[in-house]
């Protein structure tokens, strides 16, 4: 089997176990916990990391995910796992289905493979280099609208209640918020909305999973003032990302002002 494909298998399968270790979890019914950095956590997010970090790395391939300390040796590895249990824990919490588990594979320093999975909405967005995306198994690929007039965006529900969106209102496109960011790739791949941007940092393990998802549908994503970023660094804090069909580049540029 060739290696690529071996990569979405052992994807798929890790975001089939993702749900069913997920299942005894009722979203909206949960207990909660709190990091020393102030963002909550669950049991769940923890059993689905045991068991992402079982099913993917082989030998050699290295890893990094929210919910794990921190591994440096994966800085020395060319295959590097990088996962979020959970993203978008605050909506799973909420009983909001706007949450996913991400899984994201790469390679030398670039996304090559990704999947993402909502269970609550039943959506498995998968892809890699070379291989195109699937939505549920069907072909999938980013909008082919030019123009933000009638778009569709999708706005991190955090950043809409901060009022960090304001700007965006009576633009003539649809701002639309919604909770994990890998969510918010995965339909942009899949060309179930038309783009995505958040001006604020974020992490590696949020965006790999979108990146690598994103590019295989035919679309671009940037990280802000890193256009050309290496992935897994030292420091996983990224600056914010642009995601979006190639035909919306100049105008969404022209829209945030880069």
């Amino acid at each position: 089997m060739n290696q690529r494909d071996d990569d979405l298998q052992r994807i798929e399968a890790a975001l089939r176990a993702a749900a069913e270790a997920l299942s005894p979890f009722t979203p909206g019914a949960i207990v909660v916990e709190m990091k020393s950095g102030g963002d909550p956590v669950t049991e769940a997010d923890r059993r689905v990391d045991e068991v992402l970090r079982r099913l993917l790395p082989a030998e050699g391939e290295g890893w990094l995910s929210e919910e794990t300390v921190d591994d440096l040796v994966r800085l020395d590895r060319d295959r590097v796992w990088v996962v979020d249990p959970l993203d978008g824990t605050r909506e799973f919490i909420e009983g909001i289905p706007e949450w996913s588990v991400s899984i994201g594979l790469v390679e030398e320093g670039q996304p090559v493979a990704g999947g993402i999975y909502n269970p609550s909405t039943d959506q498995l967005v998968l892809g890699a280099t070379d291989r195109g995306v699937t939505l549920n198994g069907e072909p999938a690929q980013v909008s082919t609208r030019d123009t933000l007039e009638g778009a569709v965006v999708l706005a991190s529900r955090s950043e809409v209640k901060r009022g960090e969106w304001e700007r965006f209102q009576n633009r003539g496109f649809k701002v639309k918020p919604c909770g994990s960011v890998a969510y918010k790739l995965a339909q942009v791949a899949a060309g179930l909305v038309d783009a995505t941007w958040t001006l604020v940092p974020k992490n590696e393990w949020d965006v790999v999973a979108g990146v690598a998802l994103v590019r295989a549908a035919g679309g671009q994503i940037e990280v802000l003032e890193e256009p050309d970023r290496a992935f897994n660094r030292e420091n996983p804090l990224m600056a914010g990302m642009l995601a979006h069909p190639p035909s919306l580049d100049a105008v969404i540029r022209r829209e945030i002002n880069l």
